[in-house]
């Protein structure tokens, strides 16, 4: 609980830091209110992995984060978000949680939304701690509904060629519901894993089981970010491994943008993302 208060009040003075930057420039505060937030970026990612199995190599994976349906977030600018990330014809499709903010009921219209989402290795998705914070029971059924699979601390093969490549999927960090160890249960030593996990700075842990690449979502890469300084707040768990791509220890992880944003609904510096990772077979 002190957690989230201690969050609640660096969203307040994100806010205020907003509205002074607003003040100070009345077509940057509107910019970053009305324009940014819907500017929809694709990154394009090259990630080289030890141990990627050959018929592995060049995987395409499309991953969504952090939609985060509800008052200031439209389906009209997820549904664009999902379009557009179909074309990009993926092999895989992951989402890494927060789907909604305040209520799980604004996930039931985007269930269509999300059966769009077809790839040869599927799409597969982990719950956030907004998730968490609404009603997991049901937003896991939504997604169940939009042909999504949850990956709540559990594994499976997604390519037997080799060691086998295999995806994971780490329940919420925040609310303690994260169990890697079951998760890897049955992953055989030396695979090659891919993790999804909402909380970026889980990669800490992930790199000392031996994970490959960790997907990550969660900050938002901070919303507003300024030249020089950077993100001004950024949560709990998402303020090590803030953005993009980064190293910890033998294990890469990859923090999105995200999709959506929570209050205030700004952006700045920091547009919105659909990310497209290509897997390459490197060095140890």
């Amino acid at each position: 609980m002190l957690q989230r208060l201690y969050t609640r009040r660096e969203l307040l003075r994100l806010f205020s830091l907003a509205a002074g930057i607003g003040a100070l420039s009345g077509i940057g505060g509107l910019y970053a209110w009305q324009v940014e937030p819907y500017w929809l970026k694709v990154e394009q990612v090259s990630v080289s992995l030890p141990h990627l199995p050959e018929g592995a190599e060049g995987l395409r994976i499309v991953q969504l984060s952090d939609l985060h349906l509800g008052p200031y977030v439209s389906l009209d600018h997820v549904a664009t978000a999902i379009q557009t990330a179909i074309t990009l014809q993926p092999d895989l499709f992951v989402l890494t949680g927060d789907f909604v903010s305040r209520s799980a009921a604004y996930l039931k219209p985007a269930v269509d939304l999300l059966r769009m989402l077809h790839a040869p290795l599927g799409t597969y998705a982990v719950l956030g701690n907004h998730d968490h914070w609404t009603n997991p029971h049901a937003i896991q059924k939504y997604l169940i509904e939009g042909h999504v699979q949850v990956l709540s601390n559990r594994a499976l093969r997604l390519a037997d060629e080799g060691r086998g490549l295999w995806l994971a999927g780490v329940d919420d960090v925040w609310e303690r519901r994260d169990d890697l160890h079951t998760a890897l249960a049955d992953v055989p030593a030396e695979a090659c894993v891919l993790a999804l996990v909402h909380e970026p700075d889980f990669v800490e842990k992930s790199a000392q089981a031996g994970i490959t690449l960790q997907l990550s979502g969660h900050s938002h890469g901070g919303q507003v970010r300024l030249p020089l300084i950077g993100a001004l707040v950024l949560p709990y768990l998402g303020r090590r491994y803030p953005i993009g791509l980064q190293r910890a220890g033998d294990t890469w992880v990859y923090t999105s943008r995200g999709i959506g944003v929570i209050y205030p609904p700004i952006r700045l510096n920091c547009p919105p993302e659909i990310t497209l990772l290509t897997l390459h077979i490197g060095k140890d």
